[in-house]
């Protein structure tokens, strides 16, 4: 919350406000109960005591008097506040009396005053509202009985609590009922003639979401919510977050799909599946049906908002390309057989072993899910582990954040981010580097542009202009737009700068770190090589802006001689997918040490996690050298733990990392994969390497909910489940744990982490579990960071943040606040190497990747969505200039060709992005992007370098001969899977490939 809402003006003047301390809240409160007051505001110290129709109440100094009547326990009539916006005033529902004093005061935007004595009702009063509601519904369609949001509608509420019975005005043609209806967006509608004009919608965009898509134009009855310069909605900036929808209170902003469904009669809490962000929502049900997803006001990770995947693009769960029943096939070229459950489990466990009898215990392994539930995940790496008899275990988090947690717990001690997304709030200098959290992390992005609207300075450190480097409403102070595969030099440039400028915090450091360490680091970066002039030719930034925004980081936003402010950094996929990732991250966390910005609210070290489980995949174990809670599967007591645990013999020497698993497939010693919610064809590097990987395996098994691209090479197709068809839990990037909560059945009769089991029983390994909360009770068992956790708490918090234990049993919201996890920090030197990509005259560019707002991953879900109306298609964007070289216009079929391979997009001339460098998402599986990108990878961890390679682009008038195989290949594919009835019940399927 803006420390605006805790002016004189009285708060967001809902009751939204308690001034419990966090722990008392949390305990005292239902966080089923959306009405609860949510987020604690941060008042003054001195509290108020008023009368309010009678009733005593103390309040602390700066409360609206409608608050405090809700904290007496009475409900004064409103239309225009809500908790989540800033007090209006403009609806004159909520008027009072107050002794003394002349008028009717709106009690929204009222402060309290010691000794006031306030009336909420009287005949006068009554009076007043009823002929003020008699207004608003003069000028609104009489279709109650209609209307979709009957039943769910404030203004039919408050014209019952005022008492209208009848309407004496009309204002025939003078009015907006006539208007057109705007359905040009896929989820919602905009219906003029219902709008009251109250200003919430265009307060939501403004506050909750920072777009500023919306306003009112018009005056009197001619009045009109538009949308950017009268657009439709579609044709707008909007974003479609759905702020606006929920903050509508009439049905103005209306979700098509209750306006279809009709209200839902019951809801359920569960989390998000889409980003690392978290968000919580309700998903209001009519039997197993979602009607809608409204983002859940006391889910601490969005506090009621959301963006356009996780509020509206749910629909893929449901879709027609769902594969509910198993398959399977002796070689990819045979057409899928439909098979009982029993028959599926039975072959993939038979393959599995034929191939351990015949090439070794370590020629399979598995791939746990970022998508997953942390109960799926653990199941996955346990089954490797138990019942394979090997450590061949690897997660999506290897092609995205695996050096956040070697850069991290070398330097901190803890393979996490430090602090909660609220955190941003209190910071003063804000550092984003190599993310762009407007579209991968939307719902956080809210909060970071709110911060910054409220007087943060902003620093961006990014290739590309992203949005929040320059808009109408956020600016960033400085944009550090260096070259790709640049990012340790211009880390070492700023830790130059602090060091040789005296911006060290000494006391900090002295205190809290290795002083030899320190010393060696900081005699490194002093060194001139390392200096802001020095590097300018490397990274392509100007010297001075380097030192501007070195000094601002250091001091926090303070002015020279002036105690320091709060500076916090985050970071994303364009500092951790680089051949010195690991290094990057490590530096980031110099930075932090050396400066004293960690530990406390307002700053910290905050990696931006990709998918909604990234966190949680890593936590349990998922890497072939680590069990749950990082531990290295080498310590012979952690070993122990769990060899007592699951009854096992374990093998102490790490397993394969995916990329091994791959060369290892190429030389003939690895033959088995079990693949559970990944599509690493599409989303790891190198397309055709990993295709002939695959190609040369004899038994894959992939479980997922669609035949992704990674389905078309394998032999066993097991149908996933949905986050809406299972029970579990998700941890976000912030560490926070949070439930997910089964809505409706598995469509294919099995959730995830239920097939884990069966597959195991037939691998002869039994694991015996009676529902999801039984498998987080062995993890917190096991894993002292989890010790404290099980879903009776959750349940009870709504949410956690690790290390739950004995120390902590309410969770960490904050690391490291009086030591660091390893003891004293750790700074490491940072040397930089450049890429092994380099432009050459044959290569001249330099591409690098991202993601866009509409679109998630590899889009298995959100293209199976009206999402794809903003974004249909992967393009290539490229600077004019360098388009102008090469004869290129916007609209053209491009050639990429690189070292590993060609593919063929369409330009999007632009300058976002700088001469030299070119720019591309990779959501879509023809567009090929990944066929493009190298082997190149991270130094410890083979993190791919997918931010650097290098390219030509020339225009061309074909696809490229890759999507042309790809083409033919699907097709082919596809045709098998139309087969598979006909492949006939009693077929058998031989062993081999």
């Amino acid at each position: 919350m803006s420390d605006a809402l805790n002016s004189s003006t009285g708060g967001c003047g809902s009751g939204n406000c308690s001034c419990k301390s966090q722990a008392q809240q949390r305990a005292a409160r239902n966080p089923f109960d959306d009405t609860d007051y949510g987020t604690p505001l941060r008042h003054a110290d001195v509290d108020v005591t008023i009368e309010i129709d009678g009733k005593s109440v103390t309040v602390p100094a700066g409360t609206s008097v409608m608050r405090a009547s809700i904290e007496a326990g009475i409900n004064v009539p409103k239309l225009c506040a809500t908790d989540s916006l800033e007090p209006f005033g403009s609806c004159r529902l909520c008027l009072v009396e107050i002794e003394g004093r002349r008028g009717y005061p709106a009690s929204c935007t009222t402060p309290v005053e010691a000794g006031m004595k306030v009336r909420t009702q009287t005949d006068r009063l009554q009076k007043l509202r009823r002929n003020v509601m008699e207004l608003y519904i003069s000028d609104h369609p009489l279709d109650c009985l209609t209307c979709p949001a009957n039943g769910d509608c404030e203004l039919q509420d408050m014209a019952g609590v005022t008492g209208l019975r009848e309407v004496r005005y009309g204002f025939d043609g003078a009015n907006h009922l006539r208007d057109t209806k705007d359905e040009s967006n896929p989820y919602f509608t905009y219906d003029p003639s219902k709008c009251i004009v109250c200003n919430r919608c265009v307060r939501a965009c403004e506050e909750t979401q920072g777009t500023f898509a919306l306003t009112i134009a018009g005056r009197g009855f001619e009045s009109r919510v538009a949308a950017s310069e009268n657009q439709p909605f579609m044709d707008s900036e909007c974003v479609s977050c759905g702020a606006c929808v929920a903050a509508c209170p009439t049905a103005t902003l209306q979700e098509k799909s209750v306006t279809l469904l009709g209200q839902g009669e019951h809801s359920v809490i569960t989390t998000c599946a889409y980003c690392g962000v978290g968000c919580s929502f309700k998903a209001e049900m009519k039997g197993s049906q979602v009607v809608r997803m409204v983002p859940y006001k006391n889910g601490e990770a969005n506090e009621g908002h959301a963006c356009v995947k996780g509020r509206f693009a749910w629909g893929y769960a449901t879709h027609k390309d769902r594969i509910t029943k198993p398959m399977i096939r002796a070689k990819i070229t045979d057409p899928w057989r439909e098979v009982s459950w029993d028959e599926a489990i039975r072959y993939a466990a038979s393959e599995f072993r034929r191939i351990q009898d015949k090439h070794g215990r370590d020629s399979i392994g598995g791939i746990t899910s970022s998508r997953c539930t942390n109960e799926e995940t653990y199941l996955v790496q346990k089954l490797v582990r138990a019942a394979f008899g090997n450590n061949n275990v690897d997660t999506c988090a290897r092609v995205c954040h695996s050096p956040t947690g070697y850069g991290l717990k070398t330097t901190l001690g803890e393979s996490a981010g430090t602090q909660t997304f609220a955190s941003v709030e209190r910071a003063d200098v804000i550092v984003v580097i190599g993310a762009n959290p407007t579209d991968g992390h939307p719902v956080f992005g809210s909060r970071l542009k709110r911060r910054v609207r409220e007087g943060a300075k902003l620093v961006v450190i990014d290739p590309r202009r992203i949005d929040i480097v320059d808009t109408a409403h956020v600016k960033a102070s400085y944009h550090l737009q260096l070259r790709p595969g640049t990012n340790v030099a211009i880390v070492n440039a700023l830790a130059h700068v602090i060091v040789t400028e005296g911006l060290l915090n000494e006391a900090f450091v002295a205190e809290r770190c290795e002083p030899r360490a320190f010393d060696q680091w900081r005699a490194f970066v002093a060194l001139p090589e390392n200096s802001p002039e020095a590097t300018a030719d490397v990274t392509g930034v100007p010297a001075e802006q380097v030192r501007e925004a070195a000094r601002l980081y250091a001091r926090g936003g303070s002015a020279p001689g002036m105690p320091a402010g709060r500076s916090a950094i985050y970071y994303g996929l364009g500092v951790t997918e680089h051949a010195q990732g690991s290094t990057m991250v490590m530096g980031i966390a110099n930075l932090a040490m050396a400066t004293g910005n960690i530990g406390r609210e307002g700053v910290g070290v905050n990696p931006l996690r990709g998918q909604n489980n990234v966190q949680g995949s890593c936590d349990m174990g998922s890497f072939p050298h680590e069990l749950p809670g990082y531990r290295h599967i080498g310590d012979e007591k952690v070993r122990a733990l769990f060899e007592d645990a699951w009854n096992v013999t374990l093998q102490p020497e790490p397993g394969l990392r995916i990329p091994n698993m791959f060369d290892a497939a190429l030389d003939g010693s690895f033959k088995g994969l079990y693949c559970q919610g990944e599509d690493i064809v599409q989303s790891d590097p190198n397309t055709q390497h990993v295709a002939a990987a695959l190609s040369s395996m004899e038994c894959i098994v992939v479980q997922d909910i669609f035949l992704n691209e990674t389905a078309k090479y394998a032999h066993v197709f097991l149908p996933g489940s949905s986050f809406l068809e299972k029970d579990g839990t998700f941890t976000n990037a912030e560490r926070r744990i949070s439930r997910v909560r089964k809505v409706m059945p598995p469509l294919a009769g099995y959730a995830d982490w239920e097939v884990t089991l069966l597959l195991s029983r037939a691998l002869g390994y039994e694991m015996d579990y009676a529902n999801p909360s039984e498998i987080m009770d062995e993890i917190a068992a096991l894993t002292p960071t989890f010790h404290g956790v099980s879903y009776e708490k959750l349940d009870q918090f709504g949410s956690i943040q690790w290390p739950c234990n004995e120390e902590a049993p309410e969770g960490t919201p904050t690391m490291h606040v009086d030591t660091f996890v390893r003891g004293k920090g750790r700074f490491v030197i940072t040397k930089f190497i450049a890429s092994p990509e380099k432009v050459t005259r044959k290569y001249p560019l330099l591409l690098t990747t991202g993601r866009i707002l509409t679109q998630y991953n590899v889009g298995a879900q959100t293209r199976r969505t009206e999402n794809s109306r903003w974004h249909d298609e992967d393009r290539l964007e490229i600077h004019p200039h360098d388009a102008e070289e090469r004869g290129i216009r916007h609209d053209d079929w491009v050639g990429i060709e690189s070292r590993a391979g060609q593919t063929v997009l369409r330009a999007k001339v632009t300058d976002r992005v700088q001469p030299g460098v070119v720019y591309t998402t990779f959501h879509f599986p023809e567009s090929g992007a990944n066929v493009i990108t190298t082997d190149s990878s991270d130094w410890a961890t083979n993190c791919p370098e997918y931010k650097v390679t290098a390219v030509q682009v020339s225009l061309v008038q074909q696809p490229s001969q890759w999507q042309r195989d790809y083409s033919r290949f699907n097709a082919e594919q596809l045709e098998l899977l139309r087969q598979r009835s006909a492949a006939g019940a009693t077929e058998s399927v031989t062993a081999g490939k």
